[in-house]
């Protein structure tokens, strides 16, 4: 099809095969969702069933290492104000480290991340897409607006901190979002305080005094592409971008949890994807380049340039109020 007849065709959509596209990407949606759905019980029992293999371990692995690097952190930050016992210090840490590995909200998080930092690695070796200094970054860098320019070098180091802390597996406290954070805060109240309630008073005094999530990498990335207005489009361009601000741009349009715009990176999840992308008003040959670079052989499923952008908002804002409910 000429270029100038796809551009009408987009422009104007007959509102009949606007809701057939609609009824039909709903449906291979909701069967996204019911795999999504799935998808924090299941680690749980993963993560507490070692030998598995349902779920490739290497990203078990990045979860076990981030789950017990909050343990670790909670349970020093408590020792600094009473218990100094080595051998019950380590058993805290433990029974920490599985009472996180239970809980949904933080094990869907440490998932996305490790979703994240495997996919960041695997476009870097097979796309030479940088996962730290990319080209959108480097002209934020260099804008003339000093606030812009500051936020894109801070922006930058954190995701340069993610990327090495990765590699250890490891997960800061301060890099959590404040919901996880108290989370976890509320998870280590329960494993310390039992003992020594005061120590842990003090400790957590401490944890939450240091914790700012402003400055957090995802506090960053999101105030970044919330300063880019109009720009954000440059954004939805993941080579142009780097994934962590593909990400980020991605949920911001699409109205979504960014942990959603991660995980619709799996092949799994192509419709809420394809959706995401044309909820930020790209065009079907900028939806396939998107695909090219992140699933290589995996086609754009078919409707999705009957669906207007704020129609695919609205699908997927549907979801998730099918997953709420």
């Amino acid at each position: 099809m000429p270029r100038y007849k796809q551009a009408m065709k987009e422009a104007v959509m007959d509102p009949q095969d606007q809701m057939r596209a609609g009824d039909a990407l709903r449906q291979e949606l909701a069967r996204g969702d019911v795999a999504l759905s799935g998808v924090a019980p299941v680690l749980s029992h993963l993560l507490a069933s070692p030998g598995q293999a349902l779920v490739s371990e290497d990203v078990l692995a990045r979860m076990r290492g981030m789950l017990g690097d909050l343990a670790r952190q909670v349970i020093a930050a408590h020792a600094e104000f009473g218990e100094k016992d080595c051998h019950l210090g380590h058993g805290m840490q433990a029974e920490l480290a599985a009472r996180l590995a239970a809980s949904g909200i933080v094990v869907s998080h440490c998932y996305a991340i490790a979703m994240e930092s495997q996919l960041g690695e695997r476009l870097e070796q097979g796309g030479s897409i940088d996962q730290v200094l990319t080209p959108l970054l480097q002209e934020l860098i260099a804008s003339p607006d000093e606030s812009t320019a500051e936020l894109a070098m801070a922006t930058m180091s954190a995701q340069a901190r993610f990327v090495q802390a990765q590699r250890r597996m490891d997960m800061p406290l301060g890099e959590l979002p404040s919901e996880l954070f108290l989370e976890v805060l509320a998870l280590g109240r329960k494993v310390c305080a039992a003992s020594e309630p005061g120590a842990y008073d003090r400790a957590e005094q401490v944890l939450r005094a240091s914790y700012d999530e402003s400055v957090s990498r995802l506090g960053l990335l999101t105030r970044l592409i919330g300063g880019l207005s109009g720009g954000i489009r440059a954004a939805l361009d993941l080579e142009h971008a780097g994934l962590a601000l593909f990400a980020t741009a991605l949920a911001r349009t699409s109205r979504q949890a960014r942990e959603l715009a991660i995980l619709s990176c799996h092949e799994r999840q192509l419709v809420r994807l394809a959706l995401a992308l044309r909820s930020g008003g790209l065009k079907s040959e900028e939806i396939a380049r998107q695909f090219v670079v992140i699933h290589r052989d995996l086609a754009v499923p078919q409707g999705i340039v009957d669906v207007a952008p704020e129609e695919a908002v609205a699908l997927l804002k549907g979801a998730a109020a099918g997953r709420g409910s």
